[in-house]
Parts: structure tokens; C-alpha cells; sequence
């Protein structure tokens, strides 16, 4: 039976706090809002692939992005996203490490224009992920290893029923994660229905 004195135990143990997560290193990014009123449920995850410049990990420059202190000049290819204002909740670089910049309870700028499980508008009621990497090609073990761990948290305080990537909330505009996503892999260590993942990627997932 559970007692009051479990009470701090139970605490101490959550990796949250509000909507910030214990175990990532945090930034607060400018580019977030308030979720609308009244607030739909949040129980869609939106898995994303991004490296700055592509192709180059480690850099620095994902965090720069969200933060808005990225140098425009300082690869050509920056030209592209000249003055974009975007984030993520979540960054997992290669290394496995976990940053975060927005607090999950707010809405951070990450699927654009979108749709999935019948509802538009997927920034308002989504958490974004976005894994260092370049849309096609693999990820990481630490990735995995990391991701797992963060969408099995999220689920203890968000009422989470769907896993998608940005490629399936935004079917033709976007490609990411990309081919080289392991859906298989994620569903099968997460161990959640099938049915909380995309149809074309639940075709390969067992």
C-alpha cells in the first residue's frame, strides 16, 4: 500500500521539473509561445533530423539556431535560413547528449505548416525532437539509447498516442528524419503499440 511517506520518493524520482527535463542541458530559446486556450491534448511527438552546416555534426550551430545567435555569414549554405526563428523542446546530438530549449508545457516552433491524427497545426499540441543527423542516413545508438529514455519520460507526464516524424505531418515539404530513421528499432524498445506510429513506417516495425 502506498503510503504519504512515499510521497517525496515519488518526487524525487521524476525527471521533471515543470515542463523542463532533470536530465538536459537547458536553454531557453526565444522562438515559443503558449500552447492555444483551451489547450488540446498533447500526445503527439514529432521526431525531426538537423545538422548545421549539413552534414557537419558537433558544430555548435543547431543551438545557435534556437537561440537565435547564429552567424548568417559564417557558411554559405546559412543563406537558406537567413533569418528563420525556429526551436525544438529537444536536440539529441551524436554523442547521445540532451539539450533542451523550450519547456514542454509551452509550444516551440518546429513543424511548420502540418497536420496528422486529424489535426492541424501540429506545434500546437506536439513536443519536437530534433536528432543531429542528415535526413537518409543513420543515427546513433547514443541517439536511440538517449530518445528512448526521453519519449519514455514524456509519456509519464503527457498523455502521448502517436510518434511521427516531420516527413509525416508534413508529407511533401519535409523529409526528416529520413530512410535512415530506425522505426523498428524505437517502437520495439519502447515497446508501445504499433499503432502509435506512422502506417508506412509500422510496416517495417515488428
Amino acid at each position: 500500500m502506498t503510503t504519504s511517506d512515499d510521497a517525496p520518493a515519488r518526487a524525487a524520482a521524476s525527471p521533471w521539473a515543470g515542463g523542463w527535463h532533470g536530465s538536459a542541458t537547458r536553454r531557453t530559446s526565444p522562438n515559443q509561445a503558449m500552447r492555444p486556450v483551451p489547450p488540446a491534448s498533447v500526445d503527439l511527438i514529432v521526431l525531426h533530423s538537423i545538422s548545421l552546416p549539413s552534414g557537419e555534426f558537433g558544430t555548435g550551430a543547431v543551438q545557435q539556431l534556437f537561440m537565435n545567435t547564429l552567424d548568417w555569414d559564417a557558411h554559405p549554405s546559412y543563406q537558406s535560413i537567413r533569418g528563420q526563428r525556429v526551436s525544438a523542446h529537444f536536440f539529441i546530438q551524436r554523442s547521445g547528449a540532451l539539450w533542451q530549449f523550450v519547456d514542454c508545457d509551452l509550444r516551440a516552433w518546429h513543424a511548420g505548416r502540418s497536420s496528422y491524427r486529424g489535426r492541424g497545426e501540429c506545434n500546437d499540441d506536439s513536443i519536437g525532437i530534433e536528432l543531429e543527423g542528415l535526413e537518409g542516413l543513420y543515427f546513433e545508438p547514443a541517439q536511440y539509447r538517449t530518445l528512448v529514455t526521453l519519449c519514455r519520460d514524456i509519456a509519464l507526464r503527457y498523455p502521448i498516442e502517436h510518434v511521427a516524424g516531420h516527413e509525416h505531418v508534413a508529407p511533401g515539404r519535409k523529409q526528416d528524419p529520413g530512410a535512415g530513421f530506425d522505426w523498428a528499432q524505437l517502437q520495439h524498445a519502447l515497446d508501445w503499440p504499433r499503432c502509435r506510429f506512422p502506417p508506412d513506417a509500422c510496416s517495417a516495425v515488428r
